[in-house]
């Protein structure tokens, strides 16, 4: 058998793997432990000093020497309680994994106790346990991380990477706990000072910055018991990797694969593949509905029933970016900017009817007063554009269609800056939105086919196909079950009858099999069918529009649920804010 020193090297090099794993248990330690206030000292990256103090319960002498024993906890009394866990820490690895591979030192005393108890250990060997006077609560002292293990202190980084890691991870518990007060000091630098008693939305403000902040949106969702709060990012603040997604499950730093599914499936209709919003997601569910014990560092957890998580945090998101809700009840996304208003000028209305996609609608405008005389550009009249008139849900509350550049982009003046917009990519969002819901409706148009089809599909795309046709039916199919995994269908939603009904059924089938059996997964399934149906019929790169079908295609881009991008995630518009102009030209 192996002697107890090797032990416990071997176990600290599953649980520590650097200084930042370190400063991890530390602060659930602090956490667990009722802390209101967490200080983190570092010296050198944390290869030389980390230090933690908390105004914690703290413990007395025998709970102080037991703490640094292999699997001590009280967390924890039997195994079925391992199955429910609500505390950061239960196995009682981490403190003797710490205490074998550096010079450690425990300062701890409970507020009813006069003294408090000091324990040095170096290498795993207990140094000296005396007495000492402290304030409440528990210090960690780790100096000199690896001494005695030089082949794990090689593989650490410089300091700067290292105090990198430890400031990433920091910033994860600042916003796990916003109601704690925590501050981090590197090399005798104040990095951090977060006050304690603040709100998720002070905290984001804190470590981002208000400007950040203001492309989130609230996250509040409960069904099947589990609860989703927190904030989703607009799809303006996607980028290639997922360093500003934040995931919480029951006040814990972890994920689930299933979580990341649930993300893109929430985005994927208004992000471009590849691209990853901010997200800031805390899930709470019943302890025993969650398993936390499936990962060494406890990175990963596995839901009980993954489905209904994954059905709460795509129906969370959506509802957040109103991708599901009417216009009138949906919180009105903006460009937000420091930007001077620009009152728009006095108006005059009128009416007239434009022309996009085959239908004819009639809507109002206004016109400048001080514009009705025209402008004279190289000699030539050129005739004087409108205001429109938006809904308070628009991206802006005023808008003025200057013209078409390049022969491709519209120009559009807003009570902020300039916006320049993709015509394409705006009607793709525009046709998108109708199609669904022309489709969803519950009576949608139906196009029979001249000759009836009958297709067959590989077993598990028949069988998630088979449990969802009274669905699909109510969908727009006409589509009957041959058995064999064969159907015959005869009929399409009139928005997808351009469509191969092999190609459009096996996709729907495929989409099931990943996103579950329920009505909204069947939606969702045909999402991608009808995006590519309104791209088809969307205009055209270069099509010439006049100023009058811009217009209609503003206003009505204006209503959509996402205006910002089309359905595949490519941009409907690129803002550029007064602010940012004047600055440009010299004049801030």
């Amino acid at each position: 058998m192996l002697p107890d020193h090797v032990i416990n090297k071997i176990a600290a090099g599953e649980v520590i793997e650097r200084p930042a794993s370190v400063m991890k248990e530390l602060m659930e330690n602090a956490l667990d432990a009722g802390a209101t206030q967490v200080d983190v000292e570092i010296v050198r990256g944390g290869m030389q000093l980390i230090a933690i103090s908390d105004n914690g319960f703290g413990m007395d002498r025998d709970n102080a020497l037991l703490a640094i024993e292999r699997h001590a906890t009280s967390k924890i009394r039997t195994a079925e309680e391992v199955e429910a866990v609500a505390t950061l820490g239960f196995r009682g690895e981490a403190l003797s994994s710490i205490c074998a591979v550096s010079r450690f030192t425990l300062i701890t005393r409970p507020a009813d106790q006069v003294s408090g108890t000091e324990i040095r250990v170096a290498g795993g060997k207990l140094q000296d346990v005396a007495d000492a006077g402290c304030p409440p609560g528990t210090r960690f002292e780790i100096r000199n991380l690896f001494f005695n293990v030089p082949a794990r202190r090689k593989f650490l980084r410089t300091e700067s990477t290292e105090l990198a890691q430890i400031r990433q991870l920091f910033c994860v518990y600042a916003l796990a706990h916003p109601e704690t007060g925590l501050s981090l000091t590197s090399d005798g630098r104040e990095l951090y000072n977060l006050p304690a008693g603040g709100a998720l939305a002070d905290r984001i403000a804190e470590i981002y910055n208000p400007s950040f902040f203001s492309h989130l949106r609230a996250l509040d969702f409960e069904a099947d018991a589990v609860k989703v709060t927190g904030f989703a990012g607009l799809p303006q603040t996607g980028r290639k990797d997922r360093s500003d997604q934040y995931i919480f499950i029951n006040g814990r730093p972890a994920s689930a694969p299933v979580i990341y599914h649930a993300i893109n499936e929430a985005y994927h209709a208004v992000l471009a593949r590849g691209r990853h919003p901010s997200a800031f997601l805390f899930i709470e569910t019943a302890p025993d509905a969650v398993d936390v014990n499936v990962h060494p560092a406890k990175k990963e957890v596995r839901f009980r029933r993954p489905a209904a998580v994954r059905d709460c945090v795509i129906a969370a998101i959506e509802k957040a970016l109103a991708l599901n809700a009417p216009a009138e009840e949906r919180r009105e996304p903006s460009f937000k900017f420091d930007a001077p208003r620009v009152a728009p000028p006095p108006r005059m209305e009128k009416q007239h009817e434009l022309e996009i996609g085959g239908q004819r609608t009639q809507i109002r405008s206004q016109r400048p007063e001080v514009m009705d005389q025209r402008l004279e550009v190289n000699g030539q009249k050129t005739a004087s554009t409108s205001d429109l008139r938006l809904p308070t849900s628009a991206p802006w509350a005023w808008c003025r269609v200057l013209g078409q550049a390049g022969g491709t982009y519209a120009v559009l003046e807003t009570e902020d800056g300039v916006v320049l917009m993709d015509p394409q990519a705006a009607h793709e969002r525009v046709l998108f939105e109708k199609f669904v819901r022309d489709i969803t409706s519950g009576s949608p148009a139906q196009q029979r086919l001249l000759t009836p089809e009958t297709i067959e599909l590989m077993p598990a795309d028949a069988e998630a196909l088979r449990r969802q046709l009274p669905a699909l039916e109510e969908m727009g199919f006409g589509l009957s079950d041959f058995g064999h995994d064969t159907f015959l269908v005869d009929a399409l939603p009139v928005h997808l009858q351009e469509g191969s009904p092999i190609v459009i059924l096996s996709g729907i089938a495929q989409a099931l099999d990943k996103g579950g059996a329920s009505v909204r997964a069947t939606r969702e399934a045909l999402r991608e069918t009808v995006a590519q149906a309104a791209c088809r019929a969307a205009v055209k790169a270069g099509d010439n529009l006049s100023i009058e079908e811009l217009e209609k295609l503003v206003s009505d881009l204006a209503k959509t649920e996402m205006p910002y991008t089309c359905p595949h995630g490519r941009p409907t518009l690129i803002f550029q804010s007064f602010t940012e102009l004047n600055r440009k030209f010299g004049r801030s």
